[in-house]
């Protein structure tokens, strides 16, 4: 059991490796590579924690600190790389662009730091700064620079609100929906960006309605049955 204990933490901390082959994308302006690379870091994020809970890693492989890890290797590739990639790919140009890059590293730390970010559901407390998938979104779907400064402008504010956003594997409630739905979203954004966003493909579709439903889910819960329920 330490051994695959073990092999959870080591499995986690691939997401560094990923981070950097995504970043390295970046500074070349492989924006479709990038994503790539981000979308392998995002299913390995999905996969290490019901591993760490089925393995018991806080008892079994003390001497890691699972969720430091798992906190570092999110900001890389939830935060750094796809912030990075908004500023340079010119879908933010000038003032808009800074804006959006301090915006989102800054509230993004603060975020991360915060101990209530998760509530008695499991679900997350305010957007949990899932900026790679709100990145990739924008890039397949080009709206105007407008549009995509006020979504990340309202987005970091609701970091900070009462507002639920579900968590697609802990969140128990829907959790038959939303973790397909996660899975679906992985697929579509895989597809994305294998063609380079090509706006002919129905992976575009399949990101609107998976995104959508991860986006709204928490919400509709809270109104539904309450913020704990």
């Amino acid at each position: 059991m330490t051994l695959r204990a073990l092999f959870v933490h080591l499995l986690t901390a691939t997401g560094a490796v990923f981070a950097m082959l995504a970043m390295l994308a970046a500074v070349e302006e492989k924006w479709s590579l990038m994503f790539l690379w981000l979308v392998v870091a995002f299913a390995v994020d999905g996969l290490d924690g019901p591993l760490a809970r089925r393995y018991d890693v806080k008892n079994n492989a003390p001497q890691f600190d699972g969720v430091l890890l798992d906190l570092i290797i999110d900001y890389l590739t939830y935060v750094f790389v796809p912030a990075y990639a908004l500023f340079k790919s010119g879908l933010l140009p000038g003032w808009t662009g800074w804006i959006a890059i301090i915006v989102i590293t800054f509230a993004s730390a603060l975020y991360f730091a915060d101990t209530r970010m998760k509530t008695k559901d499991n679900s997350f407390s305010g957007f949990p700064g899932c900026w790679n998938m709100v990145v990739l979104v924008l890039f397949a779907l080009s709206p105007n620079f407008w549009a995509s400064l006020l979504i990340v402008v309202v987005l970091a504010v609701t970091m900070f609100l009462p507002v639920k956003f579900i968590h697609p594997v802990r969140t128990e409630r829907w959790r038959t929906l939303s973790l397909p739905m996660a899975f679906a979203w992985t697929v579509f954004a895989g597809w994305a960006a294998w063609v380079d966003f090509d706006a002919q493909s129905w992976a575009h579709w399949g990101l609107v309605v998976t995104s959508i439903y991860l986006a709204f889910a928490g919400a509709a819960q809270q109104v539904l049955y309450g913020r704990d329920g």
